[in-house]
């Protein structure tokens, strides 16, 4: 069982950054691909960047790559996303989210573990 817990969203200004981070229960957090994904009000929820477990080849989502960059510190339990270059198409909740595997690694249905989110709010 793996346990998430999302922090650092908030409010910025289109251009800005913000560093979400997700932090992870279990003695099997190294062993996990993690991904987050993210949902904006009204459209379903989207796949942006995925790290396998041994911090190898990153995915990201056309969307966000060369803005948003994924990293794990497997000694801590943590997944970060940092943002840059934020705009208001980013808006979302965002979410961390755990798989065994490493397969089909930007679909939702790939990951059993997920986290309650967190709310990024970018302004114009």
């Amino acid at each position: 069982q793996v346990q998430l817990v999302e922090s650092g969203g908030g409010l910025v200004q289109a251009g800005g950054s913000l560093r979400l981070s997700c932090a992870a229960s279990g003695r099997t957090f190294s062993s996990y691909t993690m991904g987050w994904f993210r949902q904006a009000p009204g459209k379903e929820r989207e796949f942006v960047t995925a790290i396998p477990s041994w911090s190898g080849s990153t995915y990201y989502a056309d969307s966000v790559k060369g803005r948003f960059t994924i990293s794990r510190d497997n000694a801590k339990n943590t997944v970060y996303l940092q943002m840059n270059s934020l705009n208001p198409e980013d808006t979302a909740d965002y979410y961390c989210a755990a798989s065994a595997g490493l397969v089909a690694v930007r679909s939702e249905h790939a990951y059993d573990y997920w986290g309650q989110g967190t709310q990024v709010t970018v302004s114009s």
